[in-house]
């Protein structure tokens, strides 16, 4: 829940606004206090929409599709009104979360509660079709858990199965990854019951393993899976496996009918939801009865109450439907409406709730200076955003050094793991030690938001925990090519593979490999051996470029063999360009290169915060703190931990759980001081900001953004 914003309404229709509870594109979703004194939700449709033509009677079908079903597992239609100026419609408030949000921060259901969810769910979708309907969104995010049980909710879709208005033109409506294959196909006229049916096995198959059936990715991968490929069900409990593929056949005539699967699931045992969803489903009830008085919900410049009359020239067709017994199965407040009534415009102000965040660095091993300019980047964040006024929270911040060691790390990640009052992790600083712990912080559900590790072979759509917010090292081959290309016109390239770094830097050399090659270029590729050591290797290995004709080199491995390679090629006469990735980006690389060092190119996934203007307060505020220019990677330290609070303030303190923030990191969008930190809707990678830096007189100097530094 979130407080309202200045341009919210006060009230609607008698419905006092309590909080926010959600908002998208079409309208937003609001806490309110009914006028008998319930909560209840309130959707609220934009004025904008609702000029839109047709759009006026597709939300008044919603309100009447709501109306029609009735079962204590279907959140009920209270109030609503779709001829207003601003159209909207108030159903029972439910204070847990929604099985999607259950999945990801607690995982996956045990078997026996999820026998009594498809079960409570087909007596729900019996309601639904017995009402002439289909529901054609039957998803996670569409299901709430309540401690007697789920609710299903949102008919924004529903239709008779001879309403074709949606999908006879073959429209995909509905939520990819939980369609069945006629709704994937827009077969409207083939969209009945049986779809419905198709929709609860994943759903049921999300449910006990915590993944998709028909994976992640794009939506039109996972539409094409749905209806080519079998579904993956290889986790599912051996018993509850035969019923979950007579649900996902691919043909509806297959499929059982609701009334079966609830058959077969009916009878579980007594547990219903396990303590880790119980105790979440009571935070979220503490922070429903711990409402402020109304004063306390009053917003500066708000209107007053939103026109909840007729349009010109309509009757009004307001649905009185306040069907108030149906509430005490969803909300058992008691008492709750004369304890708000009663509480006086001097209750004290409560304090804000603390989230805590933690940096798992490596402060006192080899990667310390990164590991300490994260620390200190982080530090000011969490200070820059307790200062705000309005926040929903404060941040605690933990800090953990690992000591650069996996074991070290492992440690680091056990107890953070163990303490439930940590919501996300920033951090490690080292790729070993984030390969490491990623399998704990995924098993915990804890986000893994590293700033100087880029895991190539690493998916975020396997480890949804994983939110890097540098590039890969493999997509630093871009900066190299655009160097070569657009700044050094090289014709020749020698691109020479460290086996000491593995993959990392064979993955560079390919990608710029395969980039530069063209009928005006060319490239050679050597490969120097992991246990090349002596001078005469270097040496060979200069002389070989000498000899090759080529006018670049471009070098994928670290600071100390990058500085042999600098020597030998100097020595040899070698004149040409010189690139090499971050790894090579030492002062120690210059140390021991010396006057060879002059004129090498490398790549980064960081940026000299002083040239950057919008980093200005930051560098400022950094040198009054620390005596100091900001390091590299303090500054992205810094918009990492400001990326991650945006995501929390968006869920609202009281649904900022572990799981539902590694989820929201995937969706938020945040313009920091360095980079704009967003992610591909498919991959889940970040793939921007890059930057060249060039070391000249002694020292690196950063040329800026690659995309300006080669223009």
């Amino acid at each position: 829940m979130e407080p309202l914003r200045g341009s919210d309404p006060v009230w609607i229709a008698g419905h006092r606004l309590l909080r926010r509870l959600g908002a998208g594109g079409m309208g937003v979703v609001y806490l309110a206090r009914s006028p008998g004194g319930a909560l209840a939700a309130v959707k609220v449709i934009r004025a904008a929409y609702a000029d839109e033509v047709g759009f006026r009677a597709r939300f008044r079908r919603e309100v009447e599709t709501a109306g029609r079903v009735a079962s204590p597992w279907v959140v009920p239609l209270l109030d609503a009104d779709p001829d207003a100026q601003s159209p909207w419609l108030a159903t029972a408030f439910v204070p847990g979360p929604s099985l999607a949000e259950a999945v990801e921060e607690c995982g996956p259901l045990p078997y026996e509660s999820v026998r009594v969810l498809g079960a409570r769910l087909a007596e729900a979708l019996d309601a639904v079709h017995g009402a002439g309907l289909v529901h054609r969104d039957v998803k996670p995010g569409n299901v709430l858990l309540a401690v007697d049980g789920p609710r299903m909710i949102d008919f924004g879709i529903a239709r008779t199965p001879e309403d074709t208005s949606l999908t006879a033109s073959g429209m995909v409506v509905g939520s990819p990854g939980f369609l069945s294959p006629e709704q994937a196909q827009g077969r409207g006229r083939e969209i009945g019951p049986a779809s419905d049916v198709f929709s609860l096995g994943c759903l049921l198959a999300y449910a006990v393993t915590g993944e998709r059936p028909f994976g992640w990715g794009s939506a039109a991968e996972t539409l094409v899976r749905t209806v080519h490929d079998e579904p993956y069900l290889s986790t599912v409990p051996g018993s509850l496996l035969p019923l979950l593929r007579a649900c996902l056949a691919k043909e509806p005539g297959s499929r059982p009918a609701v009334a079966e699967i609830r058959r077969a699931l009916d009878g579980g045992g007594e547990g219903w939801l396990p303590e880790p969803v119980t105790r979440l489903i009571a935070r979220r009830s503490a922070a429903a009865l711990a409402l402020p008085a109304v004063e306390a919900t009053e917003v500066s410049g708000a209107t007053t109450t939103v026109d909840t009359g007729p349009k010109a020239g309509q009757g009004s067709t307001r649905r009185r439907l306040l069907v108030l017994s149906s509430v005490a199965g969803v909300l058992a407040v008691g008492g709750a409406a004369s304890w708000w009534s009663a509480r006086g415009s001097g209750a004290p102000v409560r304090a804000r709730p603390r989230l805590a965040v933690a940096l798992h660095a490596d402060l006192s091993g080899s990667g310390r200076t990164t590991g300490r300019a994260q620390e200190n980047g982080v530090r000011l964040a969490v200070d820059r955003f307790n200062s705000r006024t309005g926040r929903g929270f404060d941040l605690a911040l933990q800090v953990h050094d690992d000591r650069g060691t996996a074991t070290g790390a492992r440690q680091v990640a056990e107890r953070l793991a163990a303490d439930e009052r940590v919501r996300a992790v920033l951090g490690p600083t080292t790729d070993a030690c984030a390969k490491a712990t990623l399998g704990i912080y995924q098993q915990a559900r804890l986000a893994m938001v590293t700033v100087s590790v880029g895991l190539d072979d690493v998916s975020p759509t396997s480890y949804r925990v994983y939110a890097a917010t540098r590039p890969g090292d493999s997509v630093l081959a871009a900066p190299v090519v655009a160097y070569l290309v657009r700044t050094a016109g090289a014709r020749k390239t020698v691109l020479i593979d460290d086996a000491a770094e593995g993959e990392v830097s064979w993955r560079l050399c390919e990608g710029v490999d395969e980039a530069v090659r063209s009928g005006q270029s060319s490239t050679v590729r050597r490969t120097l051996a992991a246990g090349a050591d002596s001078d005469g290797a270097f040496r060979s290995l200069a002389e070989s470029v000498v000899d090759a004709g080529a006018d670049a080199v471009v070098f994928g491995g670290g600071y100390a063999r990058a500085a042999r390679l600098a020597r030998a090629l100097r020595s040899a006469g070698y004149s040409g360009a010189r690139l090499a990735a971050q790894r090579a980006l030492d002062a120690r690389f210059l140390g021991s290169a010396g006057e060879a060092a002059e004129g090498w190119v490398f790549a980064t996934a960081f940026c000299d915060a002083a040239r950057e203007t919008a980093a200005k307060s930051f560098v400022t505020a950094y040198r009054a703190r620390f005596g100091t220019a900001p390091p590299w990677y303090a500054a992205e330290a810094y918009d990492a931990t400001l990326f991650v609070a945006r995501a929390m303030t968006a869920l609202g303190a009281s649904r900022a759980e572990r799981g539902a923030i590694a989820g929201q990191l995937r969706e938020t969008d945040y313009q920091g001081i360095t980079k704009r930190l967003r992610y591909d809707a498919s991959t889940y990678r970040y793939t921007e900001a890059m930057y060249l830096f060039k070391a000249t007189e002694g020292a690196f100097r950063c040329l800026g953004d690659y995309r300006d530094a080669t223009a």
